[in-house]
């Protein structure tokens, strides 16, 4: 990999669910794989309803489950910076992704799609927001969220090497 810092957020509505099980799987990876110099994570939501507050502990027990420490985490909502800020943006839903695009400004030059667009055999497209479900609802974020960040890195790793 070059020098250059590819910076990605994860974007879900609250930012106590999804986004933050996402970055925290990505930033565990990124550090085992040595590539912390490389690629930099964070998460956001698109409502501000959760700003501060700790991800869901369901989401937490989930992931810690599997390895991953979602607990240094704080919601935080989506701002007009991180379209400066960000190489790829990506959404856990399509209404999540409608609002990127939205508000993106005009010249934004990097990537706004879906999590899974980076997980072409999953059998869905968006990753179903547990919140409102039972546990297993947040087992199957991480197993969509861990499929896309594989897709994500040998992405990542494509385009630095070209």
């Amino acid at each position: 990999m070059t020098d250059a810092v590819t910076r990605v957020l994860f974007v879900c509505l609250g930012n106590i669910c999804r986004s933050p099980t996402a970055d925290a799987v990505l930033r565990l990876w990124v550090q085992e794989r040595g590539l912390a110099g490389h690629i930099r994570v964070d998460s956001c939501g698109t409502a501000g309803w959760h700003v501060g507050k700790p991800p869901d502990p369901r989401s937490v027990a989930a992931a810690r489950e599997r390895g991953y420490d979602l607990s240094p985490l704080r919601a935080r909502q989506l701002c007009w910076e991180d379209y400066f800020d960000f190489d790829y943006m990506l959404a856990m839903d399509e209404s999540n992704l409608e609002i990127l695009r939205r508000e993106a400004p005009l010249d934004y030059a990097g990537h706004i799609g879906l999590l899974l667009d980076f997980a072409p055999q999953a059998p869905e497209r968006e990753v179903p927001d547990p919140y409102y479900g039972d546990g297993g609802g947040f087992v199957r974020v991480l197993e969509l969220v861990e499929a896309a960040n594989e897709g994500l890195l040998a992405e990542i790793g494509r385009r630095e090497r070209s």
